[in-house]
């Protein structure tokens, strides 16, 4: 199901305005996505703006079509900041999501960083009327990834940078020019301010293309992603855990999960690793390109769901 492009534009540039200006009361965000809330006995499933998470959100739904319950999908509405606050007044009901950008977006002070305080804590500060699932053992984190050229001049670590960003221009997704992990956490925990931000896609083909030709020296990429292996690019070291675990976990609405979702999405956790993350995201980068539908049944097939 496909949102019109007016719509998302419209939406997520009223949240960077407000964020930009400081307005709103709420800040897990000031509006939702405007629709009617789907049937009781339906769920409503979402996704972020990238494949993997896409991939996720299809799994999602045919293992709850399997087990008999109807699902709607309406997947790649954009960022946390745009999907969040839809899930919070009904717009959605369900969408994969990582562990500890969940609970920075709902605490920014948070400080939590091993996969099971901040699943814990996620838990316990997650607000109404959502709650999270079973995480998973798979994670996906986000990280500052550079060419082994930059690597060899400069180091392996965060830690080796520190004024050196300030001759690095450095890509991303909008959003994470703002996060509390991202350029200001990087900033506070290794003085690595970087000379520039150019706002790309989020750890996408135009991310990659971006970092393999110099227009940027360094980028926000995701650890599962398989060109980073494939094109020779280097993660850096985070040895002061600015990137909190980020462990794959369903977020949903209450009241829409339970006991017969709930087993079903448990059980695509119980399965779900990071290194299957990783084949699963080489599948989707295949030269054929093949739909995420047949990727996902594909996945639940060979997993017994």
């Amino acid at each position: 199901m496909k949102r019109t492009s007016t719509l998302l534009a419209g939406a997520f540039a009223g949240l960077l305005l407000l964020s930009a200006c400081g307005g709103g009361s709420d800040p897990l965000g000031p509006s939702g996505g405007g629709q009617e809330p789907a049937a009781t006995d339906t769920i409503r499933i979402t996704s972020a703006d990238f494949p993997e998470n896409r991939l996720l959100a299809e799994i999602y739904a045919q293992a709850l079509e399997k087990a008999g319950v109807s699902v709607e999908r309406d997947f790649g509405i954009g960022a946390r900041e745009v999907y969040f606050p839809g899930l919070r007044d009904g717009s959605w009901d369900l969408v994969p999501d990582y562990t500890g950008v969940l609970l920075q977006h709902i605490n920014p002070d948070a400080s939590e960083t091993a996969p099971d305080e901040v699943y814990a804590a996620l838990k316990e500060q997650v607000p109404a009327p959502l709650t999270v699932l079973e995480r998973s053992t798979a994670e996906n984190k986000d990280a500052v990834v550079v060419t082994a050229e930059t690597a060899q001049r400069y180091g392996r670590s965060l830690a080796d940078y520190g004024p050196a960003c300030s001759e690095l221009v450095f890509g991303g997704p909008p959003e994470f020019q703002t996060r509390p992990d991202g350029l200001p956490g990087i900033e506070q925990t290794y003085g690595c301010t970087f000379k520039e931000f150019r706002a790309l896609d989020t750890g996408g083909p135009i991310t990659v293309a971006a970092l393999a030709d110099g227009t940027v020296q360094a980028a926000n990429l995701f650890t599962t992603d398989p060109t980073i292996e494939e094109r020779g690019f280097v993660v850096l070291e985070d040895p002061l855990n600015n990137f909190a675990a980020q462990n794959v976990v369903p977020l949903i609405n209450s009241a829409k999960a339970t006991p017969q979702v709930t087993e079903a999405l448990n059980a695509v956790s119980a399965k779900l690793t990071t290194e299957g993350l990783v084949e699963l995201n080489r599948q989707l980068n295949a030269p054929e390109k093949p739909e995420v539908n047949t990727v996902a049944e594909a996945w639940l097939a060979e997993n017994g769901l």
